[in-house]
């Protein structure tokens, strides 16, 4: 039986790089930010697919209106990166060993490239601890979490940090070599959002 894997979207911070409007309801190719990854998540047709939620969270609720998503409020967003991660892990079935971790930031990630990574750890036995994407030489995001190799870490995950910290040395983190460019590209500012809409 293949093992379940499910999606976890951070939709919460507030990008403070970006200025005062909410980053994720920036508008790209005529919708918002946040609806671009939380579509793809959705046509990636894997497990559940949960969205945290926290900063502007009744306009973020309404741009993702009519997806199949679990929304999930964090009240404590603004206590940084790594409380909207928990969030989103302890929402998911406990059935769901593989947890793939997509910014709302990250327009450009394709659905496909979700399968990828799906597949990945399912061809692996479910070993790694991570399946983390990389092109040219550079890691990249989302990242797919090993919930059962890594349960005992996540409690001590604090402050404005994701995972990096539980994955950093261990040699059971698995390279995927991507051939998709948006393993790479993520919004920060409003610069970075007029580049992602250029050809």
């Amino acid at each position: 039986m293949r093992a379940p894997v499910g999606i976890v979207l951070l939709a919460a911070g507030i990008g403070t790089r970006f200025g005062p409007s909410p980053k994720l309801l920036a508008c790209l190719d005529g919708k918002p930010l946040v609806r671009h990854a939380a579509e793809a998540a959705v046509a990636a047709g894997l497990g559940p697919v949960v969205a945290v939620l926290g900063h502007a969270e009744a306009e973020l609720r309404a741009a993702l209106a009519g997806l199949d998503l679990c929304l999930v409020s964090n009240a404590r967003y603004a206590e940084g990166l790594s409380t909207s991660l928990l969030a989103g892990l302890a929402a998911l079935p406990e059935e769901v060993v593989g947890a793939i971790i997509l910014l709302g930031d990250m327009p450009r990630v394709a659905p496909s490239l979700l399968r990828g990574l799906a597949a990945a750890f399912r061809e692996a036995g479910e070993q790694p601890a991570a399946v983390v994407p990389a092109r040219g030489g550079r890691r990249g995001n989302p990242v797919l979490l090993n919930r059962r190799v890594l349960a005992a870490g996540f409690a001590g995950l604090s402050g404005d940090r994701g995972a990096g910290p539980l994955l950093a040395g261990r040699p059971d983190v698995l390279e995927w070599e991507a051939v998709d460019a948006g393993v790479l590209l993520d919004v920060d500012t409003p610069e970075a959002l007029a580049a992602a809409g250029r050809p």
